[in-house]
């Protein structure tokens, strides 16, 4: 009971992950009884948890959200323990903190980075502009997310990324910001 994403947040790796997701999901059920003790004990559905490896330089964004969307939809009725392995960084941050809380494990010698939303147009004045908007929407939301699954408050990472370079953390420090809970 184990995926993940090792390499590139991309549209095909994540389309992987989310597919294995689903299936680890659905074929989790199991039924055990309330009251083990009873042998006349109603009977309760339970989905059994899996693994969620990470290990990433990072990648897309968007295709980063479509994992983390997966992930918390699953987190309602599943467990999902994340794993950072190697390195976890940019995207990859918030899919290791996204696992559930208490079940987030992480490599002792693991690198972890944050840094802010990287974007690179050209064109059109207007076209410029609005995927300029899209960047700041982007990080807005990346902010967001990011304080709701860790100790970080938005004012906290905000103040991380505007130092505009990468930060970087290590395992110890990951487990201090609510990153991840312990380590491997």
């Amino acid at each position: 009971r184990i995926t993940g994403i090792y390499g590139t947040i991309n549209e095909e790796r994540c389309v992987d992950a989310i597919y294995s997701m689903m299936v680890l999901h659905s074929s989790g059920k199991t039924y055990a009884p309330v009251n083990p003790e009873d042998p006349n004990s109603e009977y309760e559905e339970s989905i059994k948890p899996f693994n969620f490896v990470i290990s990433t330089y990072g990648g897309s964004a968007s295709d980063m959200f479509s994992v983390y969307d997966t992930m918390r939809g699953i987190k309602k009725t599943c467990e999902i323990h994340t794993i950072g392995l190697g390195k976890v960084m940019s995207a990859g941050v918030l899919l290791l903190a996204a696992g559930t809380k208490g079940k987030r494990k992480i490599g002792a010698n693991c690198r972890v980075m944050i840094h802010g939303v990287i974007s690179g147009q050209h064109g059109h004045l207007h076209d410029v502009e609005n995927e300029f908007e899209e960047a700041k929407m982007t990080q807005k939301s990346y902010i967001k997310a990011l304080a709701s699954e860790t100790n970080m408050t938005e004012a906290y990472l905000k103040k991380l990324i505007q130092r505009k370079t990468n930060v970087y953390i290590d395992a110890k420090q990951a487990i201090e910001l609510g990153i991840a809970d312990e380590l491997m």
